[in-house]
């Protein structure tokens, strides 16, 4: 037998001087085999290196017990723990995922969708990149009635769910609070508004600053990638301002910038919460190291993770429906620290 050549259930046979269907029936624990020549079987193939095909199998049983999960990217707090949420669920139920990052790129999406669906995932869990149009790419799993489970960043489609939080209402609830600490010109720094999470928090905090008669200015709105360097650079466009008309409160989309932001202003000079309140969203480590502490909003990936791989599964095993309901929204709280409370710091209202 030659060196690279993989282990057959032929080769088991020859070595046994049996047939190969009942190497099959015994590698496969059919009791037609009786149990000794099942272990004699079992033997000769740990002795001979023989690895079973699972993809042969998998393409036999027209399933393979693997997820995909595209994500935006994998350095994110937040998607660490929605990531933890869905292995802790999937190996409860004998599934294994496979995990690709998007780098917050369309293109990118698209490749890993193809190479997913190649691969034969039994479903595909997906949070939407960055710029990302449309689902064109992701038609060949409807087409073929493979379940396509969305969370966080969502696209609705009537063959789909979405596992997500209000973010509307977070959004509203975290501008009212600024609001209520005396705070009259709120920015805002969020992200593209093709995705939900960023829409719908701009769409709240827009509705907070209706429902208390005070005005929407383009000028208080910046869109970025929310990154470090976007937070930074926030700062500097607040700094270019006249201080009479400088934002008095910052909502952010995310901790990540709000931190950047508020780390570059106080090197100015600037006093958080007295001069410049400020919020985030979504409450990873960085928003407990900044002083002061960042008011942000809370919701567990691992719970949203968990969620969503749980219902694929259940609906793979005919147990649920997935498509009984359009979203699974999961509860998300807002968490008040001192970055936000202006009133009692002291700062003029």
């Amino acid at each position: 037998m030659a060196e690279n050549r993989d282990v057959t259930i032929y080769d088991i046979a020859r070595h046994l001087k049996i047939s190969a269907a009942t190497v099959s029936r015994g590698l496969n624990n059919n009791p037609a085999v009786s149990k000794n020549t099942r272990k004699k079987i079992a033997e000769a193939a740990r002795k001979l290196g023989y690895q079973s095909n699972t993809f042969a199998s998998s393409l036999r049983s027209k399933s393979t017990h693997t997820l995909g999960v595209l994500v935006p990217r994998l350095n994110s707090h937040f998607m660490s723990s929605v990531l933890a949420g869905m292995e802790k669920a999937a190996n409860k139920h004998g599934y294994n995922l496979i995990i690709a990052q998007s780098l917050e790129e369309a293109e990118n999406e698209k490749l890993n969708a193809e190479t997913m669906f190649n691969k034969r995932v039994d479903g595909l869990l997906i949070s939407l990149a960055y710029d990302t149009p449309n689902l064109n790419h992701l038609e060949p799993f409807f087409k073929r009635n493979i379940p396509v489970v969305f969370f966080d960043r969502v696209q609705p489609h009537t063959s789909s769910i979405s596992v997500v939080i209000n973010n509307y209402e977070a959004a509203y609830n975290i501008t009212s609070h600024l609001v209520e600490q005396g705070c009259r010109r709120i920015m805002h720094l969020g992200g593209n508004l093709l995705r939900n999470v960023y829409k719908d928090r701009f769409d709240g905090y827009r509705q907070a600053l209706k429902d208390r008669d005070l005005p929407f200015q383009e000028k208080w709105h910046l869109v970025s990638a929310l990154s470090e360097k976007d937070g930074t650079e926030a700062a500097d466009y607040m700094l270019n301002l006249p201080a009479a008309k400088r934002p008095d409160a910052v909502f952010c989309a995310n901790d990540t910038s709000a931190v950047y932001c508020m780390m570059a202003l106080k090197a100015a000079g600037l006093r958080i919460p007295e001069d410049v309140a400020f919020a985030g969203f979504n409450n990873d480590p960085i928003s407990k190291v900044i002083e002061p502490n960042l008011t942000t909003v809370d919701y567990s990936g691992e719970i949203m993770g968990n969620t969503a791989v749980t219902n694929l599964i259940n609906h793979l095993k005919g147990l649920s429906n997935l498509y009984s309901t359009n979203s699974i929204t999961l509860r998300a709280d807002l968490i008040i620290r001192a970055s936000s409370l202006k009133s009692k710091a002291g700062g003029k209202k």
